[in-house]
């Protein structure tokens, strides 16, 4: 008796007023925060095809290290400021402050779910204790009533705050980027720093030639006339130049399952929650991702690298202890937008479709140094692989600007290409940390059954066309053909690439000087 009336009197003491929680004070102006999420994509409000994702039950909410962001805030802001993406100083301040009042709402309600468990005690403790046609002229009883609409009514306004607080969290810090490495330099693709130089030049006794005049000439190359039939940026390989990408192909994907990469196929489309859990915006203005029509195919886009399809295959998934690291290799076709057409506008260097092979680690997160060796155990395979390609090339420890959202740090690989008479990047490798992980959900089961965030790592294997670039340059002769690396020779099936025995198609279309005649009509 005297516990269920300590209960009536404690759920009376708390409960006599409820009022409005005291807005925790942010040290930063919050001005515009809490507007409603704005559709256009180029805005820091434009929805977020992950949170939709999570919000329609298919996967858990992200679960960023808020920590870091709120109890280091100044040096998110100066490694926000020294990368290229769209948040600033302003942003990350809005977004401590809209999860510091996050977090006060959270526990507000946390404590009156707990009172409203108190009074439906107490209510149960005063009808099991009195006579039911008596409940209405007991005052705790009418007062237990009472003060329990009010606790209801004020948790449907905080859940509708939370709701709202919540989106407007996410919308903002899933935009943040990666932390950087401190030894990443700072600034812009100028200030890449050379790791290392391998190889060496070739020297010629003529004036090199450039891919395309090497692939036109010996028939392996076309891009001309395919405005009307493939649009701008696209290309042919036939003959040789379509085996050579068969042969890198193979090559590549030897090599890495000789050291225990599982091969893998992946879908070309995805969804945008993929997408944007790896760190990137196919929304976003000026993107370099193809997406569907939304009216036919809502919410699917191409992938531009093999990474978005091997990230989104351990989506929602742990992986055994055992088996780490799991290490992946696959083939896909990748599809890019390029829309910065004044660069790179004739070539294979800078296409709209291309083949590549991409490794993809995922580690586990015991000592932190787990996914920086993987990093390194993936551009010493690529070294492998490009040496023995007989291609000279650097290694370059990428600058802030270059790294994108999801790099802790990221290393170039830009082969020497005698035709462009420059390097040109022919590959990468980003350790992403667990930036994805937590994002996607990806994460590994410890012997004692506990589960973990796992570190992911990605590396270009064979990125084809830049690859085939750099073959048929450096190994150019001065008769115009082209040795074959002997690591490719078996998979070539050729010592040299010499002009077909075939000849080239004639152009008879409109638009040139001279144009053939038609056909004369058929006589019957």
């Amino acid at each position: 008796m005297a516990t269920r009336m300590g209960m009536v009197a404690r759920a009376a003491a708390a409960l006599t007023v409820l009022k409005p929680p005291v807005r925790r004070r942010c040290p930063w102006p919050r001005t515009g925060v809490l507007l409603p999420l704005r559709s256009s994509s180029s805005s820091h409000g434009a929805r977020s095809s992950l949170y939709e994702h999570v919000r329609e039950g298919y996967s858990d909410k992200p679960e960023l290290d808020m920590r870091a962001v709120c109890e280091e805030t100044d040096k998110v802001i100066a490694n926000v400021e020294g990368r290229k993406g769209e948040l600033r100083a302003d942003d990350v301040r809005a977004i401590v402050c809209v999860w510091q009042e996050l977090q006060a709402v959270r526990a507000e309600i946390s404590g009156l779910e707990e009172l409203k468990r108190d009074i439906s005690d107490t209510v149960r403790a005063v009808v099991n204790k009195n006579d039911k046609k008596a409940l209405a002229n007991l005052p705790e009883y009418t007062q237990a009533l009472h003060r329990g609409r009010e606790v209801r009514r004020r948790l449907n306004e905080l859940y509708a705050k939370e709701t709202e607080l919540d989106q407007q969290h996410y919308g903002l810090a899933l935009k943040l980027p990666n932390s950087s490495h401190p030894d990443v330099p700072i600034g812009d693709e100028s200030q890449a720093r050379v790791v290392e130089l391998v190889g060496q030049k070739p020297e010629f006794d003529f004036k090199p030639r450039g891919h395309l005049e090497l692939g036109e000439e010996l028939g392996l190359v076309r891009q001309r006339h395919l405005a009307h039939i493939s649009g701008h940026r696209s290309y042919y390989l036939r003959g040789a130049g379509a085996r050579l990408q068969t042969a890198l192909q193979n090559f590549a994907l030897d090599t890495l399952q000789r050291r225990g990469f599982i091969p893998m196929v992946v879908p070309d489309m995805l969804k945008g929650a993929v997408f944007e859990g790896c760190g990137m915006q196919p929304n976003a203005h000026r993107s370099q991702v193809y997406s569907l029509d939304p009216a036919r195919f809502p919410d699917l886009s191409l992938a531009g690298t093999g990474e978005v399809g091997v990230a989104g295959y351990f989506m929602d998934h742990a992986v055994n202890w055992a088996d780490l690291p799991v290490r992946t290799v696959c083939s896909s076709t990748c599809y890019r937008a390029e829309t910065d057409t004044g660069r790179e506008t004739w070539g294979l260097y800078r296409v709209h479709h291309f083949n590549k092979i991409e490794m993809f680690g995922v580690t586990a997160d015991e000592t932190g140094e787990e996914s920086a060796q993987l990093l390194e155990e993936f551009v010493s395979l690529q070294k492998e692989m490009f040496s023995a390609l007989e291609l000279h090339y650097r290694v370059l420890d990428m600058p802030t600007q270059e790294l994108g959202p999801p790099a802790y740090r990221k290393y170039d690989i830009e082969a020497w290409m005698p035709g462009r008479n420059s390097y040109g990047e022919i590959s990468s490798g980003s350790n992403c940390t667990d930036y994805q992980s937590r994002r996607l959900n990806i994460l590994y089961e410890r012997e004692d059954g506990s589960l973990q965030y796992a570190h992911t790592v990605n590396a270009t294997a064979c990125a084809i066309p830049r690859t085939i670039i750099a073959i048929l340059e450096t190994h150019q002769t001065k008769e115009g053909t082209v040795h074959v690396p002997r690591a490719l020779q078996p998979y070539l099936g050729l010592e040299v690439i010499e002009k077909p025995t075939y000849s080239a198609l004639k152009y008879i279309g409109p638009n040139q000087h001279i144009r053939p005649p038609r056909p004369a009509p058929k006589t019957r």
